[in-house]
């Protein structure tokens, strides 16, 4: 498949039929030029069920907040304009994670959450928009698998197969990775630099330029999670931590075992949000 006609198709999500109404309707709101936090918590409060879904997120353990949260006014005020775009998309295609892949809604909470501790370990200044990246790292698969179902399952089939991660036979199969869709979806939908690069190059870190310690966080999150066996992003294999990534970050065993730790006794209470 042509990259460039793949990416003429993700970018016009609006108009593919496989892509249900409340995601098209928020791809719409949150790609406007210049989209502020009333709007957006306008657009969550007239919706009783993404108010509810949002607040659950909020006050989950993918955020850690200590004190309870009970408004989208106060949590916007919280968390900001693109943690709170990031947070919108991650519960509207939880459900579509569930029906697209078994197993990629419990993978990504997990990432989130491991994003999270590994950035505050860092002492980075916004873990909240690590965590969002963390969420939202496969959001390509997502699309790629509602629109190409057929040549997705043909994917994953030359993976096992062939014994080569998905990243790879996504590459055979369309030229393009789920990550490259990610990132165009981030562009589209107008986030910062940043989380554009850590969605586009969290199998390639060492290409993320303006982003690079943010990329490493979800790299080894992202590797983490599948080590530890939480839920399934598409493969059995669990690659190796990239060198870069390994050196940015300077993880000692104990930092990985807290990690882990952290992430498995948050996992159960995070899994109620959907």
């Amino acid at each position: 498949m042509d990259p460039k006609i793949l990416r003429r198709k993700v970018e016009n999500i609006n108009t593919l039929p496989t892509v249900p109404a409340v995601l098209k309707r928020l791809s719409t709101i949150i790609e406007k030029p210049r989209i502020t936090i009333v709007e957006i918590s306008s657009f969550i409060s007239n919706d009783p069920a993404l108010t509810t879904k949002v607040l659950k997120m909020v006050n989950s353990a993918i955020y850690g907040f200590p004190g309870r949260i009970a408004s989208v006014s106060h949590a916007t005020m919280l968390l900001g304009l693109n943690v709170i775009k990031g947070l919108l998309l991650g519960v509207s295609v939880f459900d579509l994670m569930q029906q697209t892949m078994r197993g990629l809604y419990e993978h990504s909470l997990a990432c989130a959450i491991a994003s999270r501790v590994i950035a505050q370990k860092k002492n980075m200044k916004e873990p909240e928009e690590v965590s969002v990246a963390g969420l939202l790292h496969d959001i390509g698969k997502v699309i790629l698998i509602l629109e190409f179902a057929t040549e997705y399952e043909n994917a994953m089939a030359e993976a096992r197969r062939q014994n080569i991660s998905i990243y790879e036979a996504e590459r055979k199969q369309f030229n393009a990775t789920h990550a490259d869709v990610g990132g165009w979806l981030a562009e589209k939908w107008r986030f910062p630099t940043s989380l554009i690069e850590v969605i586009e190059f969290h199998h390639r870190p060492v290409q993320a330029k303006n982003a690079p310690l943010e990329t490493a966080v979800v790299h080894m999150a992202d590797l983490l999670v599948r080590a530890r066996g939480f839920g399934f992003a598409g493969e059995d294999l669990v690659p190796e931590v990239h060198p870069v990534a390994f050196e940015l970050l300077g993880l000692t065993q104990q930092d990985i075992r807290d990690v882990l730790r952290e992430m498995e006794d948050n996992m159960a209470s995070a899994e109620d949000i959907s």
